[in-house]
Order: structure tokens, then sequence, then C-alpha cells
């Protein structure tokens, strides 16, 4: 009896105990501070940021959500005409990054006139929207038709023939006074690229005779940034076919390069240019192509140029400007990656208030994209000579 009560005393204070070193152990573990998690990589918080902008943005291209009794409407909704082309064609990604401009844009009715809205179309243009949304709406046109039209490159436009609500000059007269470089005046036009004013011009008689020389034959060109298309009209007086590429910055451009009888290509640089490879003789770029054009776009811009140039076309940098030290260190081993045949090349001083205050210079920049086999026999032919001249020291 007395030895069973002992052993139940034992094993009572046993549990007692075990109980006691059981909570002691817990509070100590509650009381003990949680280990420090490892930091996030800077590489994964960029990917989540990433996500997270996407599904916002994501978020405000849904159509709203049925309204219920207790939520509000939405007051961003998507155009039907943008909901419908999107199940057509793909939309390009910088409309997307655009969401308020691109719904002024497709906020129309369709089966009617088009919104009066040019500087919306621009700007999307500008910023890569392109090829615009807009299908089903009838194009605006003035409200008298001319009765005769120009019959060369360099008559008369009539004012008439084009709609000038989107611009602040009424009249070609307007925009000549306000710049008479912006190419609206016929009687200077007739006169460009056709004689010398600076180390920079290229007259197109001797472009034309150079070409001659090096058995070379001009058919087929692009002129990109073209402005009113007065190249494309000279070029067109020696049956030469010219298609220029411009855009309506606060003038009428796309319109006088078609009322003289030219063709206008309305896209922006940034685009790949809409030509199959390898068929042009000639890529001339003009004044648009300067080096306020980001790096990348410039490179993106040469490479589809040598896309398009068959074997022994040109590249013809009219006027490039920029600073000096970009022009040493950034634009000309852009230029020359492209391993072509220097014809001309010309750099001076831009003597106007810009190009004083900002140490910039221009370029003229003419280049023979060679034929492969034609290269390859230029490296054999000098291996073939740097052969000889060994051997003759040697012996």
């Amino acid at each position: 009896m007395g030895f069973t009560m002992g052993l139940n005393l034992l094993l009572l204070v046993a549990m007692v105990a075990t109980n006691i070193l059981s909570l002691y152990h817990l509070s100590s573990n509650i009381q003990s501070k949680p280990p420090v998690a490892p930091p996030v990589p800077d590489h994964l918080l960029h990917q989540l940021q990433t996500i997270r902008a996407t599904i916002n943005h994501l978020t405000r291209l849904q159509p709203p959500a049925p309204p219920s009794a207790k939520a509000k409407k939405s007051t961003v909704t998507i155009p039907s005409d943008l909901l419908l082309y999107t199940h057509l064609s793909p939309i390009a990604s910088s409309c997307k990054d655009n969401p308020d401009l691109l719904h002024q844009y497709m906020s129309y009715t369709p089966f009617s006139l088009c919104p009066s809205d040019s500087s919306v179309a621009e700007s999307l243009i500008l910023r890569g929207c392109h090829p615009l949304p807009r299908r089903r709406c009838f194009s605006r046109t003035p409200s008298s038709i001319p009765t005769s039209l120009p019959k060369t490159p360099f008559s008369t436009i009539p004012e008439k023939a084009l709609l000038w609500n989107n611009y602040s000059c009424k009249s070609f007269s307007c925009l000549s006074q306000s710049n008479p470089n912006l190419g609206f005046d016929m009687k200077v036009e007739q006169s460009r690229f056709l004689d010398f004013k600076s180390d920079l011009d290229l007259p197109i008689p001797q472009f034309l005779q150079l070409t001659k020389t090096s058995k070379s034959v001009i058919r087929l060109a692009l002129d990109i940034g073209g402005g009113t298309g007065t190249f494309a009209a000279q070029m067109k007086l020696h049956n030469v076919t010219v298609v220029t590429t411009t855009m309506n910055l606060g003038a009428p451009y796309s319109e006088t390069v078609a009322l003289r009888g030219l063709v206008p290509l309305h896209v922006p640089l940034q685009q790949r240019l809409p030509v199959f490879d390898g068929v042009l003789d000639l890529v001339r770029c003009g004044h648009a192509v300067n080096r306020w054009i980001p790096v990348t776009m410039m490179e993106f811009l040469l490479f589809d140029v040598d896309r398009v140039l068959r074997a022994g076309g040109y590249l013809w940098l009219d006027h490039f400007f920029s600073k000096r030290a970009d022009l040493e260190k950034v634009f000309q081993p852009l230029i020359w990656k492209l391993n072509y045949k220097k014809v001309k090349w010309a750099v001076v001083n831009k003597n106007d208030a810009s190009g004083v205050k900002n140490g910039e210079i221009s370029l003229l920049d003419l280049n023979d994209h060679l034929m492969p086999n034609a290269m390859l026999c230029q490296d054999i032919l000098f291996f073939s000579r740097w052969r000889n001249a060994i051997s003759l020291h040697l012996g």
C-alpha cells in the first residue's frame, strides 16, 4: 500500500515537472524575436513592379463592370469601334501606352464624317501608334473642287484644294512669310538641289553624273522626311520616281506633296519602312533625320535603309547635324557600321544661332551600298597586292 502511494506521488511530481518545463519552453519561444527574412533581390523587385504596373494598365483597359446597387458607374469606357478593331487586327503597343489619346481618337460615329482632329492623329503617330485604328468614317474634303490641278511639280498650288482648319496659317503665302525654308514657295523650290551654296550641297546633276560614272542606274528612290517633296519633284524631271515620307506638323505637307503630282507616305521615323527588301536605288535622309533622334532609333533606321537598298544603291544623308563630339563618338561609328563605300563626306560648322550655341556641325554623307561580290573582290585584290608587296620586299 505504501509502495503504491509512493509510486503514484512520484508520477504526479514527474508530470507536474514536465508541464512546468513545457510552459517555460513555450513562453521563451514566444518572447524571442522571429528570424529576419533575407532581403528581396533588386531584379525580383523590378519584375514585381513591372507585373503590378501591367496589371494596373490592363485593368484600365478592361470594359467597365456592370453597375450594382452599391457600386458607382465607371467613368472610363472604351469606344465600341476600338473593341471591334482589336478583334480584326492587332494594335501597336504604343497605342495602348497612350489610352487617353487613343480613346479620344476612336470616339467617333461610324459611317459618318471623320472628326477634324488631325492633331490627335499626329500625336499618336509620333508616339509610335501606327497604323491608326480608325477605319469606318468618311474623310473630310474641301467644300469646292478645283477645276484644274498643277501640271508640273513647280506650278502654283491651288489653296482651295485642301483643308486649313487644323493649321494656324490659312494660306501658302502665310506659311512662306513665317518661314521661307518650309518649302511652300514654288519660286524658291524651283532652284533647290540644283547648285552649290556650300560644301554640304550636292546638286542633283552632279549626283546623277557620279552614278553614271560608276555605271549605276537610279530609277526608284525614297526621301525620308522630304517636307513638301521638292527633291522628288526635281528627280521627277530626270525620270526618277521618288516616294516621300512626311508628317503634317503644323502645315499641310502631305497634301502639298500629293497636289504636286508626287506620292506622300504618312509614316513616322520609328516605323519599319513600308518597302520590300533590296528594291530601291537611292534613299535620301533629309532634315528630319538629325541628332534629336534617339541613338537606338537611328540605328534601326539605318539598318532598315540597308534592308530596302539594292546592292549598288546609295544612302544620302543630307545636312545631318549634331554636336561635333557626338558625330565623332556616336554617329560616325554608327554610320560606318554599314561598311559602305564613301562617295562624299563633308563636315562644316553650323553657323546659325543653335549651331553656335551648341557647337553643332552639319554633315553631307553619300554612300554606295557595294555588292557583296564587289566587296569580296576588293578584299582579294588587297590581299593579293599585299602578298606581292611582301614577296618583293623579301626578294
